[in-house]
């Protein structure tokens, strides 16, 4: 099992805690990382490119002029795509980039995540973040005693009090552990986690 220190909000050492090694200590996959992370920013795009296509158009159906007899090329509308203003030949629709990759491969890859923060001393357990009221000083301050200014902060419950004294903050963002993702976790530099999170996050990876 590893074994990792659980700090206070002073930053001081309170106790020990053991990590499952099937969840925090997987030998890392570059591979695997990349194909979820890449997954997770195509769900993200837009996809709302799109263009007005001839029957789109505003204007009259009227044939401009006769078929034959004009020696000039054989129009129809005036909304066809041979025209100024008219309609636009195979142009982007709304569409959708996401794709799912195997249960299993988005698991695995959420315990390497995990695994790598550990494996680089990156990640920090705290026993509890207790904020007396809304205020982003004493949210810095503690901050400051863990000594760092890139974090992920994952909690086991809501925390009006942290999230509204964490949102003026730079480079720190708040997550439940429901919602605990590769991306998030390899886009900070640190990953703090409360501890009682730490039995969600291995009851879902372990289930």
């Amino acid at each position: 099992m590893a074994v990792i220190e659980v700090l206070n909000s002073s930053g001081d050492r309170v106790s020990e805690i053991d990590l499952s090694d099937s969840v925090f200590n997987v030998p890392v996959k570059a591979s695997v990382l990349h194909g979820v992370v890449t997954m997770q920013l195509a769900a993200r795009r837009a996809g709302s490119a799109s263009v007005k296509r001839r029957s789109d158009v505003s204007g009259s159906t009227r044939k401009l002029y006769r078929q034959k007899g004009t020696g000039r090329a054989r129009k129809g509308d005036i909304k066809s795509p041979l025209l100024r203003g008219g309609g636009v030949i195979f142009g982007p629709d709304p569409r959708s980039y996401a794709y799912k990759m195997p249960k299993k491969v988005r698991k695995l890859a959420l315990k390497m995540a995990l695994s790598s923060k550990y494996q680089a001393h990156s990640l920090l357990v705290m026993n509890r973040i207790e904020l007396d009221q809304i205020k982003t000083k004493d949210f810095v301050k503690i901050v400051k005693a863990l000594k760092v200014k890139n974090a992920l902060i994952v909690t086991d419950a809501p925390d009006e009090k942290l999230n509204l004294s964490s949102r003026n903050v730079q480079n720190v963002k708040i997550m439940r552990s429901e919602g605990l993702n590769v991306y998030d976790i390899l886009k900070y530099e640190n990953l703090i986690l409360l501890e009682p999170s730490i039995k969600q996050i291995e009851g879902r990876l372990l289930s």
